[in-house]
């Protein structure tokens, strides 16, 4: 699977560990994050992500910042993504299954770093479920 990230300053670490995690399962990344912890700001690393994923350059997103708002709200911007803010896996596990969610949101300032490799797992190991849901999720974009 192909995996673009982003993330601002609140997230090096967790983008890291992320990454690291990723790759030993063999997937690739397409990396547009910060490595520094110097303020930067979140869409210019969160439009990329949803540029690849909408382009089909990649698969699934991740995006990262201290709330996990921010750059969620800006990568929904975009009519093709369905950007879901999860804190617990349970929650990424429901965005996939009902939401068809494409990028995973992680608020850096609000949970671990195992937390957030738990959640990534769980996010692009989940099929959407289609049936009632997809009917939902057509309705979703402003077309």
């Amino acid at each position: 699977m192909i995996i673009s990230i982003g993330n601002d300053h609140a997230g090096p670490d967790y983008k890291m560990a992320i990454v690291a995690y990723l790759e030993t399962k063999g997937h690739t990344i397409i990396n547009h994050g910060t490595d520094t912890f110097e303020s930067v700001d979140y869409p210019d690393f969160g439009h990329p992500v949803a540029y690849d994923v909408e382009s089909k350059k990649a698969d699934l997103g991740i995006v990262i910042c201290g709330s996990g708002n921010g750059i969620a709200m800006t990568v929904n911007k975009h009519q093709d993504i369905r950007a879901a803010l999860c804190w617990t896996k349970e929650i990424a596990e429901l965005a996939r299954q009902h939401n068809d969610a494409n990028i995973i949101s992680i608020p850096a300032r609000f949970t671990s770093i195992p937390q957030a490799i738990a959640m990534v797992e769980t996010f692009i190991e989940t099929p959407f479920e289609g049936g009632r849901h997809a009917n939902r999720v057509k309705k979703m974009a402003c077309k």
